[in-house]
């Protein structure tokens, strides 16, 4: 016979205990409305999008997207990207534009974690985290992987992590200089940021 008794006790001697979720790690910033960039590198946003190998294995993809031109700055991709990863590749986007007074990012363990705080401070930018589970308050990132899921990451069966990275990376130069947005007077992100290059002054590192 079968009862509750007889479980508890089966329970208990086999040292069994319920797994317990941890809550997800918030940042104590504070969480306030940002207005809208008035021009080029002055607000980025970042995320992270999840996708498979064909041979199963996970595949991440870090999402950079300058608010104001809607440029897509970086599709890192690989099988992990902690925090320092994602540093690396901020400071390697640094080597080329003025890094932004603010970036908007979620409260992930990769954005909230000590390794981009560090770089953060170091560098003198604003991390500005979003409230946990309002995904709209990341609207324009959020926008583009809605168009990155759709148009690239459905369309394709990746077989290996090169082939992913080159697929990808041709999206994003494709998604940048060929693309045309209607909310930029239907130029494409590069067209419209060196439209407003000359007239709009930037942020210097």
């Amino acid at each position: 016979m079968v009862n509750h008794k007889r479980v508890y006790r089966l329970y208990r001697e086999e040292g069994l205990a319920v797994r317990r979720r941890r809550r997800k790690r918030a940042c104590a910033a504070q969480r306030v409305p940002t207005p809208m960039p008035s021009g080029r590198n002055q607000r980025w946003s970042m995320d992270f999008m999840a996708d498979t190998l064909a041979d199963g294995r996970r595949l991440r993809v870090l999402t950079l997207v300058d608010d104001f031109t809607r440029e897509c700055l970086a599709t890192e991709v690989d099988t992990s990207l902690p925090g320092a990863r994602v540093a690396l590749v901020l400071d390697r986007i640094a080597e080329s534009r003025p890094l932004p007074e603010t970036i908007v990012v979620d409260n992930g363990p990769e954005f909230a974690g000590r390794a981009l705080d560090a770089w953060a401070y170091r560098r003198g930018v604003r991390l500005h985290f979003i409230e946990s589970g309002k995904p709209s308050q990341n609207a324009f990132v959020e926008s583009f992987n809605g168009k990155f899921r759709d148009e690239c990451l459905n369309e394709h069966w990746f077989t290996t992590l090169p082939a992913a990275r080159a697929i990808i990376e041709a999206w994003r130069l494709d998604y940048n200089g060929v693309r045309p947005h209607s909310s930029l007077g239907y130029l494409t992100p590069q067209q419209y940021a060196q439209q407003t290059y000359r007239r709009i002054p930037v942020r210097l590192s």
